[in-house]
């Protein structure tokens, strides 16, 4: 069958790597895709909130199944818009609808969902620009740290955390008043500050049943000992050591399962990924948040212990049969390591050429932002390159991605080589 993957990036890369593998794909587009996906599959240049585009090329190369990578187009309805459409109603998308993409396109609208189906979360209220001073005075009664959350999407910038009453109201102001994130701060999440250690928790569901993939925990900060700003993800581990058998018990007794009949009891149909982002507080599960695609650069992590054929796995999601499909998930650790641009996540460089992907030893590369120039191959994005190793043990799995990191060379390039290292 003929397949369209969505997207860009890493995690888009590492899904095109997997699905070429499976027998049940014999043709595989990438749309925009990077410099790396077109060595398993055929890069598409169109834009993946390109609607009109999409189903233009879908049509006349007779796509049989569409994978959207990236949340934009889920939160903008390119589910509903196939289903709309006399055409395409009969192609399987694989990513919620609109409805159902609130839970990541909207804070309050998660927020609201897990309280009405007693899924445990974070305590919080929600404020807009009419509600300005009695959020305000509500900051001045929270405890601290406090959490505040740009209701939209903010390309992964709309999340702050405030250590006292006096910066948590300037940011405040700045997000209702001022629209710091633009229209996705029109309404803020205030919320309390969760303690524990956070991982990501991936399922798969057809709309009834679900399968719970790989958990994977990313790092976010840019600098070794996980210091400094906050970025889109420096690295990821899977399996987690301390999300053992009984961890992962209460996380699908009390948030998977909750999830999927919430979504049923409210009539919200859903077909595709769930990432449940988890704080493990003393042994408990709590949702910070849910996002409607796979993580990125858990991703790149996820796929690799994923043994058995993905492309079966995503058909049983289409016609709604996923209990019947297998999932075979290996006990070796995967460690990724994110390469990024000098700058990043500020202004970062662009443009510079990459070498010595040649050398790589025992690991994978999954590109990131990248593009093809004249015959070489040169840096686009902020997160350039990720790169997975997959071995017996987690140290190994580190040691051996940092040092095939390390074998990549383009000028400014940065990493870190403490990835897993909380873990060990």
């Amino acid at each position: 069958m003929n397949i369209l993957l969505l997207g860009s990036g890493g995690r888009e890369s590492a899904f095109a790597w997997k699905i070429s593998q499976s027998p049940l794909c014999s043709q595989l587009f990438i749309a925009p895709g990077n410099a790396g996906t077109g060595a398993f599959g055929k890069n598409v240049n169109i834009q993946a909130t390109n609607f009109a585009g999409i189903r233009e090329f879908v049509l006349q190369n007779n796509v049989q199944l569409v994978l959207v990578g990236p949340e934009e187009p889920l939160v903008k309805g390119i589910h509903d818009y196939f289903l709309a459409d006399e055409d395409l109603k009969s192609i399987p998308v694989i990513g919620p609808r609109e409805e159902g993409a609130k839970l990541e396109g909207s804070k309050n609208f998660s927020k609201a969902f897990m309280r009405r189906h007693f899924i445990p979360t974070a305590a919080s209220a929600s404020f807009t620009i009419n509600s300005l001073n009695e959020g305000l005075s509500y900051l001045e009664t929270h405890k601290y740290p406090v959490v505040l959350k740009a209701d939209g999407l903010a390309a992964g910038k709309g999340v702050l955390i405030c250590q006292t009453v006096e910066e948590a109201q300037t940011e405040l102001v700045a997000m209702l008043q001022d629209a710091k994130f633009g229209e996705a701060s029109s309404t803020v999440v205030i919320e309390e500050f969760l303690t524990g250690i956070e991982l990501s928790v991936f399922v798969l569901t057809d709309g009834h049943t679900y399968k719970i993939l790989p958990e994977a925990k990313d790092y976010k900060r840019i600098g070794e000992g996980d210091t400094g700003l906050n970025t889109g993800g420096m690295g990821s581990i899977s399996p987690v050591p301390f999300a053992d058998a009984a961890f992962m018990k209460k996380v699908e007794d009390q948030i998977v399962k909750p999830t999927i009949a919430g979504l049923k009891s409210d009539h919200i149909p859903y077909k595709g990924f769930i990432f449940i982002g988890l704080m493990n507080d003393n042994g408990d599960p709590y949702v910070i948040e849910y996002n409607v695609r796979m993580g990125d650069p858990e991703t790149e992590s996820v796929m690799p212990r994923i043994e058995s054929d993905f492309v079966d796995l995503l058909l049983g999601v289409a016609h709604e049969n996923l209990a019947e499909k297998e999932l075979k998930v290996s006990d070796k650790t995967a460690a990724t390591v994110m390469l990024v641009a000098s700058g990043y996540p500020g202004t970062y460089l662009k443009g510079k050429v990459i070498s010595g992907l040649d050398n790589i030893r025992d690991s994978h590369i999954f590109h990131a932002g990248t593009t093809l120039e004249d015959g070489l191959i040169k840096t686009s994005g902020g997160r350039v390159l990720a790169v997975t190793s997959l071995q017996d043990t987690m140290f190994d799995a580190v040691q051996q991605a940092v040092a095939d990191a390390g074998r990549v060379y383009y000028d400014g390039r940065y990493f870190r080589t403490d990835i897993g290292f909380d873990l060990l």
